[in-house]
């Protein structure tokens, strides 16, 4: 029996997310519990007259590689990888897992040698992006282990992915488009200023967003999708954030934290759970104590949280913050091999600022 809603999400992906033309060369890349999911992209790639390669993950063997691999494996980045990067017209990813915490319990440090080296194949990626030479998009397949984690039976997890990502009826990818003309409309009001100042029970930081730009991504590069993000200005971070939710990174869980920064810096960090490991990704490298992104949640389908970033950080009232690298095309020259988001409710007494003028409150934006 076909899944319409599988259909359909597929639909999204090919059409409107990449915009897949005949003769391209696209990498479909996921976990293997995906492979439905997967195997209605492939069907919508070769319609559209496009190839494509096929990269499976596996949490054992990712985890083997973890734990086998030398240090100097660790560090090695494959030719082939290396190749397609180079000259893929696009990649979907689609990830899905058996079990959330499969790799608890990996020295971290072995966790973040790896990660520096593909952060390789992420430079890769979007110097060929900021040419206009290649697309991304990444997106989840509502497996049992994820359901499990957002505390849901399979069937309403299920139901509640299709509607964030506009699969839950036909034309969908008309869909998408039209509700992603609201978001075009926000980040166009946070374009053009200075300084913003971002004030509630769980936040009062001020940050410069000075020559940098806030994007819509309208589905290009997560679907489900419902954010408008920028790099602020590296040095500019002044205050405090308790971030409302626990972030989730590499398997692991990191509850009740609590950033200060200073001048840009993340100058003191506190967790109640797992502070180790965050200390330690906050080690990664120079760019992992700074801003690469300040981003506003726009998607109100998403109203409950689920432990996975893909959809909590889009979730309506809300906004997050991601310690490390920084997207290019905001203007942000952060540079990291982590990218690791943080979320912050903004429903109850809080607002934004932009030049002193409320352009935020309470959860949503004024216009």
């Amino acid at each position: 029996m076909e899944n319409n809603k599988m259909i359909e999400m597929a639909r999204i992906l090919v059409a409107h997310s990449l915009e897949v033309k005949p003769d391209q060369w696209i990498m479909l890349a996921g976990g293997v519990p995906a492979i439905p999911l997967i195997n209605e992209i492939a069907k919508q790639i070769l319609q559209a007259g496009a190839q494509y390669d096929l990269v499976l993950d596996s949490d054992i063997l990712s985890r083997t590689y973890l734990e086998e691999a030398t240090h100097d494996q660790l560090k090695m980045v494959s030719s082939a990888d290396r190749y397609r990067f180079e000259h893929i017209d696009g990649i979907i990813y689609v990830a899905a897992v058996e079990n959330t915490r499969y790799l608890s319990g990996i020295d971290p440090e072995r966790q973040k040698q790896n990660s520096m080296a593909r952060n390789e194949l992420l430079k890769i990626r979007n110097r060929r992006v900021e040419k206009g030479q290649m697309n991304w998009v990444y997106t989840e397949f509502p497996c049992v282990a994820y359901a499990q984690d957002a505390d849901m039976s399979l069937e309403v997890f299920e139901n509640f992915v299709y509607s964030a990502c506009y699969a839950d009826s036909p034309g969908g990818v008309e869909r998408c488009r039209y509700e992603y003309q609201q978001d075009d409309q926000y980040a166009a009001m946070m374009n053009d200023h200075d300084v913003l100042t971002v004030r509630g029970p769980n936040v009062d930081l001020s940050l410069s967003v000075k020559g940098r730009k806030f994007i819509n991504t309208a589905g290009r590069r997560n679907i489900p999708d419902g954010e408008i993000f920028t790099g602020p200005v590296e040095s500019s971070v002044n205050g405090w954030i308790r971030f409302s939710f626990p972030a989730i990174y590499g398997g692991r869980e990191v509850d009740k934290i609590e950033f200060q920064f200073k001048d840009g810096l993340v100058v003191s960090a506190t967790a109640a759970k797992n502070n180790d490991f965050l200390q330690a990704m906050l080690g990664t490298d120079s760019g992992a104590r700074f801003l690469g992104e300040f981003a506003i949640g726009t998607n109100y389908r998403i109203d409950r949280f689920t432990k996975r970033i893909l959809y909590d950080e889009k979730m309506g009232g809300t906004i997050h913050l991601a310690i490390g690298n920084g997207y290019p095309e905001t203007g942000s020259r952060n540079v990291s091999a982590i990218h690791w988001d943080f979320i912050c409710d903004m429903h109850q007494e809080s607002e934004i600022r932009a030049d002193g003028e409320v352009v935020y409150c309470e959860g949503k934006f004024l216009h």
